[in-house]
């Protein structure tokens, strides 16, 4: 059966685009080569196996796609941002990779229902507006017995990188009120991992499993974690946009400081994550 996706999407789709465009130059520098892990992490525990064929959405520039396509998946990677696919296909081109990329929306895919065997998404689907909606679109375009992935952030008050990102902000800034926490800013919407559970059950989804695993990540300087955070996300961008370039050099060396009580006499900070991986049958 064919499916004939709505073409209406959720408002701010432009904005959306045009925000994670912006950074994509910065996402894949910085970001994208810190989550390449986590993506085998995830791709293993969905046991996806050479000849399968992987979508993934909201692709960013590969951090789950590139794994995918190492193992000898057959990839569609799919993102709102053409900068970040065009990214993504540089990478996969310098290692020998085949991954077909095609700018679309994960709230409404163009895709047919049962194409996939995995499908899949990191740090990508927890950010929709209307999460529900994007797992429904990937567990409708899931074959029967086939997988659906969701890799997101866990309790955002126990992720280190953004505690000392906020704290030095707010050392620079003492009236800075950080993030709002009802609701959550949408990176954390489902860092329950009970509401997950709950969201993928609601998708249709069946044998559902959430299991939480610690990410590591290492920072040298303050300069490499601001980078890190500001090109992360466009909310990273958004917590330094009303800061003067003073301002802005002020909570790096801030950032200096905390990384160095952390570390002593050189080496690099580790800064650990929760990581919620959720996993569904279709």
């Amino acid at each position: 059966m064919t499916h004939a996706p709505t073409t209406t999407a959720p408002a701010g789709t432009i904005e959306t685009r045009d925000a994670w465009n912006d950074i994509a130059s910065g996402y894949d520098r910085f970001v994208t080569p810190t989550h390449l892990w986590l993506g085998n992490e995830a791709l293993r525990r969905v046991e996806l196996q050479a000849e399968m064929r992987f979508l993934d959405v909201a692709a960013g520039s590969g951090a789950l796609s590139i794994p995918a396509a190492r193992l000898g998946a057959r990839v569609l990677a799919t993102d709102l941002s053409s900068i970040m696919l065009d990214r993504l296909a540089s990478r996969a081109r310098g290692e020998g990779l085949d991954v077909e990329t095609r700018v679309m929306d994960g709230h409404a895919l163009d895709l047919d229902d049962e194409s996939f065997d995995v499908a899949g998404s990191q740090f990508g689907v927890m950010l929709f507006p209307d999460l529900p909606r994007g797992l429904r679109e990937l567990a409708r375009v899931t074959k029967r017995g086939g997988r659906v992935l969701l890799v997101a952030y866990g309790a955002p008050e126990r992720i280190d990188f953004l505690r000392v990102f906020l704290g030095a902000v707010h050392a620079v800034v003492p009236d800075f009120t950080g993030l709002p926490d009802d609701p959550p800013p949408l990176p954390f919407q489902v860092a329950d991992p009970e509401k997950l559970r709950r969201e993928l059950a609601a998708a249709g989804l069946s044998d559902v499993s959430v299991e939480t695993i610690i990410e590591t990540l290492e920072f040298s300087s303050g300069v490499q974690l601001y980078d890190w955070v500001t090109n992360s996300n466009p909310v990273g961008r958004m917590l330094v946009a009303d800061l003067s370039e003073p301002q802005r050099a002020d909570v790096r060396r801030v950032l200096d400081d905390m990384l160095r009580e952390r570390t002593g006499n050189g080496g690099s900070a580790k800064l650990t994550n929760p990581i919620n991986i959720g996993i569904g049958v279709r």
